[in-house]
């Protein structure tokens, strides 16, 4: 009996997924689970903002390591946004560091000063003495991140590079007992108690009241580790390079593909084709709230990796569709063809998407802009093709075929020549 009713509860789950995928599910003002509308695009789809920083603050021209220096810190805020299509550059003739990013997913009156002000402070980070002396810069923090501590309280755990690690060494180990204060430029942003030396390169600020806080102050020390202060000397808006309807022409075309293919799968492979159309329900919509709800860029190439991933997850089900088929053919029974024929197909499918999700993985890892867009969004797609097109897919087929008037072979066997009933 149980295994009757797993057809249903994976559809069930097809269904929710899908509608959540659509339309995004608002539980509470702040508990929300967005959607597809709430999809951040690339600036090839809906455009975004240029903008120019200048050091400020110097009586000299910034150098090339300088800049370099600054670039990462901006390329390391846009990844812990998630904004994958990016372009960041740097003027060493003129000193500035030029930056380009999309919109945000809920921008209406597409401003270009709120949206450069996403990418946090633009001020340097310091750690100054009571005295006001600097005792060490920002730009030494490798990483500033929320946490708890073993008397499970809410801090600020920092990580500091190699030098920064020995400078605040020595500065510890003279301060215990003293303060030090943390300044963006000449506001000071937070106060803390040395309570020991410090020669691990970690330490970490106490007195948080809560994770809000803790995030807040995190995010303020991450951007503020510039090599120095920075103001927006320009900027300017940039228009989707392929035109404001593209993208509901991409929609529609998208969706009336799928319908032809869900179409094709029923009408060749009968009941092993009608769970492949559920199964790539269940895999597109894990791609879109596997990019929506962590509000991951999507591009045009990271649309071409859905589609990527959708044909591998169609062509997993006719693998395993075929294997049925030519089970049944040989004279076996339904459930043994079905498990026989997902037995023998699970080698290819598996050899074929391995493969792919390797290859997505390093993409990952070394790609950047436009290209991580498309490994991401083919790396999700393979990991919900494995989840879909072959866990559910086995478990809704031996579900319908466990009832009397779904277990004819005829029901299994595709339209091919080479199986004959």
């Amino acid at each position: 009996m149980k295994s009757k009713v797993t057809f249903f509860i994976v559809l069930a789950v097809a269904l929710l997924m899908a509608y959540t995928a659509a339309f995004g599910i608002k539980f509470s003002p702040d508990n929300v689970i967005p959607g597809a509308p709430e999809i951040r695009f690339g600036t090839d789809i809906r455009g975004g903002v240029e903008a120019t920083f200048q050091p400020v603050g110097m009586d000299r021209k910034p150098t090339k390591e300088e800049l370099e220096a600054a670039r990462e810190v901006i390329e390391l805020r846009l990844d812990n946004l998630n904004i994958m299509d990016r372009d960041v550059t740097i003027d060493t003739q003129g000193g500035y560091v030029i930056v380009r990013f999309p919109w945000k997913s809920d921008e209406t009156d597409f401003n270009p000063e709120d949206a450069i002000a996403e990418l946090g402070e633009t001020a340097q980070l310091t750690f100054q003495n009571s005295e006001g002396k600097v005792l060490l810069e920002g730009s030494h923090v490798k990483n500033a991140k929320p946490a708890r501590n073993q008397e499970n309280q809410y801090v600020v755990a920092l990580t500091f590079d190699e030098q920064g690690s020995k400078i605040f060494s020595d500065v510890t180990k003279d301060m215990i007992g003293k303060t030090i204060s943390i300044f963006m430029d000449d506001q000071n942003i937070q106060t803390a108690t040395v309570q020991s030396h410090i020669d691990s390169g970690e330490a970490q600020i106490t007195g948080m009241s809560n994770y809000e806080e803790a995030k807040s102050l995190a995010d303020k020390i991450n951007s503020g580790a510039l090599p120095f202060s920075m103001v927006t000397k320009n900027y300017s808006t940039i228009s989707p390079t392929l035109g404001t309807g593209s993208l509901s022409i991409m929609l529609q075309a998208g969706g009336i593909a799928f319908i032809i293919i869900c179409a094709l799968l029923i009408f060749y492979y009968r009941i092993p084709g009608f769970v492949a159309c559920i199964a790539l329900t269940i895999q597109v919509a894990g791609q879109i709230l596997s990019i929506s709800i962590p509000q991951m860029t999507l591009t045009l190439s990271g649309i071409a990796g859905i589609i990527l991933s959708m044909g591998m997850g169609v062509d997993a089900n006719v693998i395993s569709a075929e294997r049925i088929s030519e089970e049944i053919k040989s004279g076996k029974s339904v459930p043994s063809a079905i498990a026989s024929g997902f037995s023998s197909s699970f080698a290819s499918v598996f050899d074929g998407n391995v493969t792919v999700l390797i290859v997505s993985f390093v993409l990952m890892i070394f790609g950047s802009g436009a290209m991580l867009s498309f490994a991401y969004s083919l790396f999700t797609g393979i990991v919900f093709n494995f989840v879909a097109g072959v866990a559910a897919s086995r478990l809704m087929i031996f579900s319908l075929s466990s009832y009397k008037f779904l277990c004819k072979p005829k029901l299994y066997a595709c339209l091919s020549r080479r199986v004959t009933l």
